[in-house]
């Protein structure tokens, strides 16, 4: 095997395994795919073949992309390249758009020049009693090539590697497996509803995977924080297969900043050794102070500092009573009852301008119902609070409805006809075309257009009956439907120049002092994603237009998580009264309670996961000393354009 690559000495005494930390996924993404290129050329040169184990899943696409790229803008050949991809449901047929096979072609192989006869994928398509020997195969024709030079992995949320779930052994080879009820569920969403997930796959084991001459782990987003710590920093153990890599000796783990959050060198580098000090760390260090010995920051001593690898704040700053004075009225100063700015009041340490006293307000939400689930209670102090609030929903949200509410909506349009002696046959053929088509639509396979359409005028009905509800008129209600989410499917084209453009003409028609954007990126469709990269971009074109000195930029979380605490910069408390509202204003959305379609890992409605995280960031504030309220929405400033 090639040799080791260090563990630098600072990490040693926490990461178990080699490991590189790039800012974004498409920056990680983009430093794997050029040590595949270089490996491809160093054996092309020599006349060899360059055997590669490949991954599927969200985790490889922008890696796939930028070897296509590759192929295309650099002349990267894959003439000598052989494939072994890791897995494959079972059973499942090759034309499938849930197979793996499906997924390869979409974002490799159809792209390059491979030969097809160096692609091989597990088949799903074997009888029962044909897979034992077709895995042994599997296996002899790795071997047969020398092995896998490099093997591309992704982890799942159980430390499952391919297929191999908890429990696996580290000795194990090609074979079926019973998936892992964790692992169903996160496929869910690709699937159309969990009852779709095939239940088995036919997976590399482990110990395949280990006889690999490299490996690369890939890992990005929040999600991922938690169980890539535990397989970096953890003891090996069967019920976490990913740490058997620990004892790979040519291994490396590539992880966005995000997914790296929950490591000591990201979570609390100050244990790690001496660190320069920043406001920013600061901050940080003192609320994991607090939280972690459950005291609250005034009653910090300068024991408790010195305990905890940070004596060196009490050298630079002076006694520990300095620094909690100075940390606590910070995050003090976070706190306001007036989103919008308090009028003829010191604005000095508040987090928003007094002026103007009445704002244009623009909220962007992905989806139609994240406006409310996020920042209810703050979209409706707004309104309170008298300022011209809008709000422009990204998508139509269609793929998550179900067919049954779109047969349901179909038939009141002709009960409707009927009732009022509108009848006519136009309407009745609707019904049944809707019903047909539904009835004979395959788990996943795209809707139609004019089911689309029904399932996306559902959505924007509840949006409007939410807004409404808050109190905005029908006109400061915007429906974009950006081009990029309209492909009927769970996965969307990229974003475009078009979506940037309709982004750009509501900015620029409302002309806001405040935009309110999603910056919940663990959403697990990545949808939220994209919006708010279209409204980066579109703010970046705009950014020389006179109006945008005046237009602050607020980013909220959601369903899917909330800031750390010490991120935040704006705190809105609301009231029993007011948490009530945000609730009533949520279940508008009657399409996505009790059951919604894509309700990712989470298994609360969408209101009990607001309810908890907003009284849970409550809670936090309460346990560092601060005041107590009912529930708390959290912003965080975007200031690239300052």
């Amino acid at each position: 095997m090639s040799s080791t690559p260090l563990i630098r000495p600072e990490f040693e005494k926490y990461e178990k395994v080699p490991t590189k930390v790039f800012d974004t996924a498409k920056i990680a993404s983009k430093y794997a795919a050029d040590e595949i290129a270089s490996l491809i050329r160093d054996k092309a040169s020599k006349g060899e073949q360059a055997v590669l184990g490949l991954a599927t899943g969200s985790t490889p696409t922008q890696l796939y992309d930028e070897l296509v790229r590759m192929h295309q803008e650099e002349g990267l050949s894959f003439e000598n390249v052989v494939t072994f991809n890791l897995d494959e449901y079972y059973p499942m047929e090759p034309d499938s758009i849930h197979s793996y096979v499906h997924f390869m072609h979409e974002y490799l192989f159809d792209h390059v020049d491979i030969k097809e006869e160096n692609i091989h994928i597990p088949d799903g398509t074997l009888d029962r009693e044909d897979v034992y020997e077709f895995c042994q195969k599997y296996e002899e024709k790795i071997d047969a090539l020398g092995g896998l030079d490099i093997q591309i992995l992704g982890i799942g949320r159980t430390g499952h590697v391919g297929f191999n779930e908890p429990g696996s052994s580290i000795n194990s080879k090609t074979r079926l497996i019973a998936l892992d009820s964790l692992t169903v569920l996160d496929a869910a969403s690709g699937f159309f509803g969990v009852e779709n997930v095939p239940r088995r796959a036919i997976t590399m084991g482990v110990g395949t995977i280990m006889k690999a001459d490299r490996i690369f782990l890939m890992a990005w987003g929040e999600g991922k924080a938690n169980i890539i710590q535990k397989a970096i920093e953890g003891d090996i153990t069967s019920q976490i297969p990913a740490t058997f890599l620990q004892k790979h000796e040519n291994v490396e783990f590539i992880l966005d900043d995000a997914s790296s959050a929950e490591l000591t060198r990201t979570k609390t580098p100050w244990l790690v050794g001496p660190i320069d000090w920043t406001d920013e760390l600061l901050r940080k260090a003192v609320v994991w102070l607090s939280l972690f010995l459950e005291k609250p920051i005034l009653k910090l001593t300068d024991e408790d500092y010195s305990e905890h690898g940070m004596n060196d704040v009490l050298i630079d700053i002076g006694r520990a009573y300095n620094v909690n004075i100075r940390i606590f009225n910070e995050i003090q100063h976070t706190i306001t009852g007036w989103p919008g700015g308090k009028p003829n009041e010191d604005d000095t340490y508040r987090p928003e301008r007094k002026s103007p006293s009445k704002k244009r307000v623009l909220i962007f939400s992905p989806h139609p119902d994240d406006d409310v689930i996020s920042m209810g209670g703050t979209f409706i102090r707004l309104v309170d609070q008298g300022h011209e609030v809008h709000v422009a929903y990204q998508t139509s949200g269609n793929i998550a409805v179900f067919d049954d509410e779109a047969i349901r909506f179909a038939d009141f349009v002709t009960d409707y006809h009927e009732s009022f002696g509108l009848e006519n046959e136009e309407s009745a053929d609707l019904f049944k075309e809707v019903r047909a088509s539904i009835k004979n639509k395959k788990p996943g396979e795209v809707d139609s257009e004019e089911v689309k359409t029904i399932k996306g005028m559902i959505r924007r009905g509840e949006a409007k009956a939410a807004c409404r509800y808050v109190g905005i008129p029908d006109e400061n209600m915007h429906f974009l439907d950006l081009p990029f989410y309209e492909t009927g499917k769970v996965r969307k084209k990229p974003i475009g120049p078009e979506d940037i453009e309709i982004t750009k003409d509501i900015i620029k028609q409302v002309k806001p002092h405040q935009i309110y954007a999603a910056g919940d990126l663990s959403d697990p469709h990545g949808t939220h994603r994209v919006c708010l990269d279209a409204v980066f971009s579109a703010l970046r074109e705009l950014k020389d237009e006179p109006w945008m000195k005046d237009c602050w930029t607020w980013l909220y979380r959601g369903a899917w998580q909330e800031w750390d605490i010490e991120d935040i910069e704006m705190a809105v408390p609301l009231s029993p009264e007011e948490t009530d509202r945000k609730r009533k204003a949520i279940f508008k959305h009657q399409s996505q309670k009790d059951r919604p379609l894509f309700p990712g890992t989470d298994k609360r409605e969408f209101w009990q996961r607001a309810d908890d995280r907003t009284r849970g960031t409550a809670e936090l504030y309460d346990n560092l000393g601060l005041a107590e309220y009912e529930a708390m929405e959290a912003f965080v400033r975007w200031k690239e354009l300052d």
